[in-house]
């Protein structure tokens, strides 16, 4: 495993949470002046976390050996880390210790068993997918392969969702709130980076899209970090228009790294026609 690059990657996440808290908002008097750096300086993370400035000074260089949850849990008061940050820092912190070890599972995992196939295909009123954690798409019900059919449509196998919406012109008309969808695929492909920094395929996903997408490296370079569980998307769809759709994300147990992927129209919505228009279109769409 790559220890340098995870050192660095504790480096740079440390420092752009403590960039991005001001003295008044951790609660810190402000004794006027001019300040040389953005945000919180060492010394009054150190301070706010209850440990030495040289301690501190360490973990940010990525010297993390030994570091306890207690300490853990300070950076994380200290830096107002919510529950998706505090177990990336976490993760970066077991791969720093434990150089040696393999990944503890194959975020890029591309077989999807027969049974869960038939999952997918049960759920007729629903859209629901397969992908694992590098946004690969890997198995797809009708609804599916109708409403993601321009991100499916790629010389590329299995199609990665990343891809489309940074490489692909047609995914800012088809998601609605671009912004959003690109910070979330970003955040979550640095996170799986965390729990896999072994993972050579994810690394050469990341260069390829830093490299062809300036918005993509951009948001590598945040640091910012996301789990895609559930919430509402909005969508444009070339043949029925408008769509917004609440998505759910679950977790395969008996399948590390693999998650299926729904989304469910709300009863009450406004978005009924487009929904129904988009579940005749499944006649005409046959599986990959």
């Amino acid at each position: 495993m790559p220890t340098e690059r995870v050192r660095e990657d504790i480096r740079t996440f440390l420092t752009s949470r403590r960039a991005r808290i001001t003295p008044q908002q951790a609660g810190l008097p402000d004794f006027g002046g001019r300040r040389q750096v953005s945000g919180l300086r060492r010394s009054e993370v150190a301070q706010l976390a209850a440990i030495s400035v040289e301690y501190y000074t360490r973990l940010e260089r990525g010297n993390v050996g030994g570091v306890s949850e207690e300490i853990l849990d300070a950076l994380v008061g200290a830096l107002h880390l919510d529950d998706v940050e505090r177990a990336h820092l976490a993760a970066l912190f077991r791969a720093a210790n434990a150089p040696h070890r393999a990944a503890e599972r194959d975020g890029g995992a591309s077989h999807v068993r027969d049974s869960v196939q038939q999952v997918l295909d049960a759920m007729t009123g629903a859209v629901a997918f397969v992908r694992n954690a590098h946004l690969d798409v890997l198995a797809t019900n009708r609804l599916a392969r109708v409403l993601y059919e321009e991100a499916l449509d790629t010389g590329e196998q299995p199609p990665n969702l990343a891809r489309f919406v940074f490489l692909d012109p047609r995914a800012r008309r088809f998601y609605r709130d671009w912004d959003g969808i690109a910070h979330d695929a970003v955040g979550s492909l640095r996170a799986e980076s965390a729990r896999t920094p072994g993972n050579t395929e994810l690394a050469d996903l990341v260069d390829d899209l830093a490299t062809l997408s300036p918005e993509f490296a951009k948001g590598w370079d945040a640091h910012d970090v996301e789990y895609y569980r559930s919430g509402r998307q909005r969508f444009h769809h070339p043949a029925v228009g408008d769509l917004d759709l609440d998505y759910d994300a679950l977790e395969i147990p008996a399948d590390p790294g693999l998650t299926i992927v729904t989304y469910t129209l709300a009863s009450t919505s406004p978005y009924a026609p487009a929904f129904r228009a988009l579940r005749h279109h499944t006649a005409t769409v046959t599986r990959p």
